[in-house]
């Protein structure tokens, strides 16, 4: 059974690049019915009182011409337009509500699945790109509700309701008024495709453009330090440029919808005025019921109006829309589709006491990558006893940092099985699983915070003694005293105020707090020099008593002491041993011992 499953949004999968609908918004709307509910009532009431207000003009209009006492209607014309008024000021305050509650609940949508994506998604996408899917796509949105969609509800009433009067005042200029419209609304109905086309490459550039900026500001030092900068400008700028053309192409697209809309409705204008005079002064149409249908035209022309000069913001929204949808049809890593609901508990309640730690039993596992899949590890076999210290070594690219990947479940093994326990941790739910061990990645990634925000992440009820403790333990707390604000005190963005000895040795010290009984070191001590890793080591043989540890190195200085060494090249086994049997027999650990002056 696949390891993911797709999000409660999510629709079948497109080979057409990313479309949506306004029935995909069904899922968005259906959460603020009430609010939206309220605003489409008061938008339908906001039509009666604009449809009654021709009525009264014109028996006005016929009052005046009779010399007959005009009465309430004057009261009741004002009471009309304050009434109006009033509707449609809390009708602008609840489309305003609704549109900024779309938007977050859109952005709360993508924050959960994109946090929550399988880590082969990260490898095939671009941050950047998924940054601007969440703020800049999601805030578009916006444009749906607030430029066209609940008011044409309200719209869709004023438009009945003014055919209907003006079919009841004259069918002639009836039927020249829609023949006009109907026209302009073919021509604009056609322009639409085009715009959505054109919004959803601009909002595709805007993306790119997003991800360089967030990649060149990521490696700021290494582009100065290697003279780049001017390079990496060169290269975002034409990216702008790019998002810049998209747009040109948006307003080119767009720009016949307003002179379409303007002529039809300028046209309709002067076909009743010269119509309706001549019928006025045939005797066919009387002055108050041309006065009565020329606003009944106004009101008929206000929504469709409106909808011509929403299709480009809408059409813009759809297209953003579809980016965000093709993100959440994105397939969610999860930890229950294979997992058995009795391994949902502690991991101790059900693992065999007299298993391995861990246990790998003729792994292979390839990368897929957009050229195919890449062969990592082959027919790999190897455990490690529980509270012993194993260590994988062997060349770069052999496949070390991979099996602590398969370890965490990051990805899924193509062959074999990986046992924790004697359990095949596919049957684990995630979270119980990642609950085993402490991980230290090789890069020691710091969270943008406090020392204690990095230190509690994966232990959120720490104390701030504890934090001292594994400080303490890492030779790490001496320079957090030192710093006025102490566990208070910030890291920077990745870490960027510490050294990478000292992200390492905080990373470690994390992993430490979680208290898990397996701890993966992958290249724990790379930045640390001499004196801080002989302390770092003795602390974490105190802190490995009790428990099961694997740990990747390339200075076999810090793993000669080992209980087993396991030797990897090319993805597989070649050697198991001591550091003393492996000098004997390996010659490739043989040769990594000699260039590192240990033989």
């Amino acid at each position: 059974m696949s390891d993911v499953r797709r999000g409660p949004f999510s629709r079948p999968a497109r080979g057409d690049g990313p479309r949506a609908g306004l029935r995909d918004l069904l899922p968005y709307l259906a959460e603020h019915r009430g609010v939206l509910g309220a605003a489409i009532g008061l938008s339908v009431l906001g039509a009666v009182t604009s449809l009654a207000q021709p009525l009264v003009v014109g028996d006005l209009v016929r009052r005046v011409q009779a010399a007959a006492p005009l009465g309430a209607l004057l009261w009741l014309l004002a009471a009309l337009l304050v009434l109006n008024g009033l509707i449609s000021g809390v009708q602008h305050y609840l489309l305003q509500r609704a549109g900024t509650s779309v938007v977050l609940s859109a952005r709360e949508r993508l924050i959960r699945h994109v946090l929550r994506l399988p880590i082969s998604e990260y490898d095939r996408r671009r941050t950047g790109d998924l940054v601007s899917r969440i703020g800049t796509d999601t805030t578009l949105l916006y444009a749906v509700l607030t430029q066209g969609l609940i008011d044409a509800v309200g719209g869709a009433v004023t438009l009945v309701g003014a055919l209907v009067g003006m079919l009841v005042i004259d069918p002639l200029l009836l039927g020249l008024t829609v023949l006009v419209l109907v026209i302009a609304m073919g021509v604009v109905g056609g322009l639409t495709r085009g715009i959505r086309r054109a919004s959803l490459a601009q909002q595709e550039a805007v993306g790119a453009l997003s991800a360089d900026v967030e990649r060149s500001i990521a490696a700021v030092r290494t582009i100065r330090a290697a003279g780049a900068a001017e390079r990496e400008t060169t290269g975002i700028l034409a990216l702008a440029t790019r998002a810049w053309r998209a747009g040109v192409d948006v307003a080119r697209a767009s720009a016949p919808v307003v002179p379409t809309a303007t002529m039809a409705m300028n046209l309709a204008f002067l076909m009743v005025v010269g119509v309706g005079g001549y019928r006025v002064a045939s005797g066919a149409l009387t002055i108050g019921g041309l006065t009565a249908f020329l606003l009944f035209l106004f009101l008929m022309v206000l929504p469709i109006g409106s909808a011509f000069g929403a299709v480009t913001s809408v059409s813009s929204a759809l297209g953003a829309l579809g980016r965000i949808t093709e993100v959440l049809d994105l397939p969610l890593e999860t930890g229950t589709d294979t997992a058995d609901a009795e391994l949902c508990g502690p991991l101790n309640a059900t693992a065999d006491p007299d298993a391995p730690a861990i246990e790998l039993e003729g792994v292979t596992f390839a990368y897929e990558t957009g050229d195919g899949p890449v062969q990592v590890l082959e027919d790999v076999s190897f455990t490690v006893p529980r509270g012993s210290r194993t260590a994988l070594v062997g060349p770069s690219g052999a496949g070390k940092s991979t099996v602590l990947g398969l370890l965490e479940r990051f990805y899924e093994v193509a062959d074999g099985v990986v046992r924790v326990g004697g359990i095949d941790i596919k049957r684990l739910p995630r979270e119980v699983l990642r609950a085993q061990y402490g991980y230290v990645e090789q890069d020691a990634p710091a969270l943008a915070g406090s020392i204690r925000d990095n230190l509690v992440l994966a232990s959120p009820l720490s104390t701030d003694e504890d934090c001292w403790r594994v400080l303490e333990a890492v030779n790490l707390a001496e320079l957090v005293r030192r710093s006025p604000q102490g566990l208070g005190a910030p890291v920077g963005e990745g870490g960027v105020l510490l050294s990478g000895g000292e992200r390492q040795r905080l990373a470690i010290a994390r992993a430490l707090l979680t208290d898990a009984p397996v701890l993966l070191l992958d290249e724990s001590t790379s930045n640390l020099d001499g004196r801080n890793e002989q302390l770092l080591r003795d602390a974490l043989a105190a802190a490995s008593k009790g428990r099961t540890t694997l740990v990747i190195a390339h200075r076999l200085a810090t793993v000669a002491d080992a209980d087993e060494i396991v030797v990897l090249e090319e993805g597989r086994v070649v050697a198991r041993g001591t550091h003393a049997g492996l000098l004997d027999t390996s010659p490739l650990y043989r040769e990594l011992a000699a260039t590192q002056l240990l033989v």
